[in-house]
């Protein structure tokens, strides 16, 4: 590790005197950060919190693992090559902003990167990854200052835009999940499986509901990392826990869409699944815990997440319900992001307007 220190150190020396090789500044810092961590020191006095960047990624990454190694077990190989190209293509949109900013790379795209092919079909070719991710990087993040300024989730950005653009491959073949043995660790493709529709598709054409244990433990078609819903389960458990993510955006969520189709479902049987086909179905789960909790994109008032997630969960039954779009999380997750800020305004205004006069 000696050799690399020094190698770092005296690339940053020579990059102060050389014009061209102090464009890449940016790049050789984050190196450095890597491998042997921060030298920003601060005086005291401190206001500790149990959050920082590292720490956020970290965990989020490892709440991750579960529903990324399944993906890979359910869909093949091919999806270690969809999270190698994401991490690729956006890693280098960032470094292009970084480079041209002169600015730090920031590290949030550990996440995103890894967020965005979970979120894709398994069947999507590997340059559509990859143009998802530079646009949800550029349109999603750098085009609002970086990391910390965007007001939509990048992941989501890209997401949306592929189903617009591509809406054909996005949305009409799916690939079915290996089974048995080793599954898609001994195999890249499933291609001998290739159906038309995920589970919110056939009930919205058909009014067939899947089995509820295939859709726990990720039996059915969909997009490669929100199938395994006892992981996606699991890692958002672990994120509340951790007080990585704050409960009440995925509570109110998950409440709303569960009492909403109660309430409704026996009215609209034929547009409105039950209750539990739609926690279970899609990816709600995936959204509520690893997505709508976005800190930056988020409400930072506890009034104003619980008002989100109300909201999420209205949009996302109204979407899948009553819209052309089989799925709403993704749509549902953008628009509050959008209102956001006025979600936090409100709450304020209301709260402390006493004060105020």
């Amino acid at each position: 590790m000696k050799f690399i220190k020094d190698m770092l150190e005296n690339l940053n020396r020579v990059s102060q005197k050389n014009k061209l090789l102090g464009m890449f500044r940016p790049v050789l810092n984050a190196a450095d950060e890597f491998f042997f961590g921060t030298d920003k020191l601060t005086r005291l006095p401190h206001i500790l919190d149990y959050m920082d960047m590292k720490r956020f990624m970290s965990l989020v990454v490892i709440a991750l693992a579960p529903a990324a190694a399944a993906a890979v077990y359910f869909w093949g190989l091919r999806v270690i090559a969809m999270i190698l190209v994401s991490y690729a293509a956006g890693g280098l949109a960032e470094v292009a902003f970084a480079i041209t900013r002169k600015k730090e790379i920031h590290e949030g795209f550990l996440v995103t990167g890894l967020i965005f092919p979970l979120i894709l079909p398994p069947t999507v070719p590997l340059w559509i990854v990859a143009v998802g991710a530079i646009f949800g990087v550029v349109f999603g993040k750098e085009v609002f200052g970086g990391t910390g300024r965007n007001i939509f989730n990048p992941a989501i950005v890209g997401r949306i835009f592929l189903s617009i653009a591509f809406p054909k491959i996005m949305t009409v073949y799916w690939q079915g999940p290996f089974t048995g043995g080793l599954g898609g660790f001994a195999h890249f493709q499933n291609i001998d499986a290739i159906t038309s529709a995920t589970p919110l598709g056939v009930f919205k054409s058909h009014g067939e509901l899947a089995s509820y244990m295939g859709l726990l433990f990720g039996q059915n078609a969909g997009c490669v990392g929100e199938t395994f819903r006892v992981g996606l389960i699991a890692g958002g458990l672990f994120l509340v826990f951790t007080r990585i993510v704050d409960w009440r955006i995925p509570f109110a969520y998950l409440t709303t869409v569960f009492v909403s189709t109660l309430a409704f479902n026996h009215l609209f049987h034929l547009k409105l699944a039950p209750p539990i086909f739609q926690l279970l179905s899609g990816g709600l789960l995936f959204g509520a815990f690893f997505m709508a909790t976005d800190p930056v994109t988020s409400p930072f008032t506890k009034q104003g997440r619980w008002i989100a997630g109300i909201l999420l969960g209205v949009l996302t039954v109204l979407i899948r319900g009553i819209s052309g779009y089989v799925e709403g999380v993704m749509f549902s997750i953008l628009l509050v992001n959008v209102f956001a800020p006025l979600i936090d305004t409100l709450v304020l205004n209301v709260r402390y307007q006493k004060k105020v006069k």
